[in-house]
Formats: C-alpha cells, structure tokens, sequence
C-alpha cells in the first residue's frame, strides 16, 4: 500500500513508519477483524489498520488529539476500508469486548488494559515501549497473565549527507511485546506441547518449565 499522509500532527510524533510496519505485521488484520486501539495520538497506526481490518475501536484519553486524528483519516478517506469509531476515553474504559486484535501505543493503565484484554479473549496483543523500566513491567505483566509469546527490541537509522558520504542519526529503540489471550496454540503431533509459529519454544513454555526449581 501507499504511504499514508499525516498532514496533522499533535505535539507527541506518530508512530515511525519502520515501527508501524512491523506492528502490522505482527497485527496480521484481515478483512473481518476488529482492532482496539489505545492511544492513538495523530492516527498513524489506526489508518494503516483501517487499510486492512472491518473494524477499528480507537481510544485517546486527551480531547484535542481527537480532531487531529479525524483530519488525518478524512486525508486518506480513499485507502481507508475499515469502520472507524474514535472514542475519547481512558482505557480500560471504552474497549469493546469483541476485539480481534489490540494495539497499546502508551503504558498508561497498561495492566488494566491487559486483564481486559484476557477476559475478552483477545487474539492479538501487541505493545509498544520506549522506555526501558516500563519494558520489564510490561513484559512481567504478560507474563502473569499468560499473554506473553514473543519480546522484540529494534531501533532505526536513518542516513545522512556528512562529508561527501553517509552517516546515520539513531531513533530511539522501541520494545515491542507481543501476545495473545487465546488458547490456539500450535501443537506437536507427538506429544502435545506448545511449539511457536517458527517451531522454537514459546517464551511463556520456557518459564513454566523452571517454576518450581531451586535456583
């Protein structure tokens, strides 16, 4: 698909476009699936998501990012196929319960936000982080609630002009936590036991393993 236009933009930047890349892919939305959103800032990922997905449920706890937003979708009204529905709301309040897939932007009440997301069994969890403290809550956080399948850490450059040859400027890392509140796992023919999508072992197989064990 094209790139999106952001002509808007409210005081927090959009999700970099390296970033939303890899959340799409890990969001993987089709024609039938509902995306709740939390945080949506300027828009970014709720109109690549509506690119794709039947259904967006976009929460933003601060009133003037709303109309930000909205004149940012109306100026991709033509790649957009998704019903979308902006709610100003803090989240956990506000989140459908017939959600396929949920996207956190920011960490407040992350841990709210993530029962939520159990109790109404949702498929695909994805959060993103740019701070390292809150990464290690974050991860923790899956992990008591059986969410967690995947941690991934990345940071972009971008090159520049410096002396006739090319130097870099660094984004700061991100640190996505990946998860899901379905009982879908893959199997072993053999005997049974989780396996992850790429046949390794799933992160939350490996920690269960060595509860219980004197350390």
């Amino acid at each position: 698909m094209p790139p999106i236009a952001l002509p808007h933009d409210a005081k927090a930047g959009p999700t970099k476009s390296e970033v939303r890349a890899v959340v799409g892919s890990k969001l993987a939305l089709g024609p039938d699936d509902h995306l709740a959103e939390v945080g949506f800032c300027t828009g970014a990922v709720t109109i690549e998501a509506a690119q794709r997905a039947g259904r967006v449920t976009a929460l933003e706890r601060k009133s003037e990012r709303l109309e930000t937003t909205e004149r940012n979708l109306a100026a991709n009204e033509e790649s957009v196929r998704a019903d979308v529905e902006l709610r100003n709301a803090e989240a956990p309040e506000g989140l459908p319960d017939d959600a396929d897939a949920l996207f956190l932007g920011g960490s407040r009440n992350f841990e709210a936000v993530l029962d939520h997301a159990v109790e109404t069994e949702i498929d695909r969890v994805i959060m993103n982080v740019s701070r390292l403290e809150v990464a290690g809550q974050a991860a923790e956080a899956f992990r008591e609630r059986d969410l967690l399948e995947e941690v991934v850490q990345f940071q972009v450059s971008h090159g520049y002009e410096l002396a006739g040859a090319t130097s870099f400027n660094s984004d700061n890392p991100v640190y996505m936590l990946v998860g899901s509140a379905t009982a879908d796992e893959e199997t072993d023919e053999d005997d049974g036991e989780r396996v992850a999508a790429d046949g390794g072992e799933r992160i939350g197989d490996s920690r269960s393993r060595t509860e219980g064990v004197e350390r």
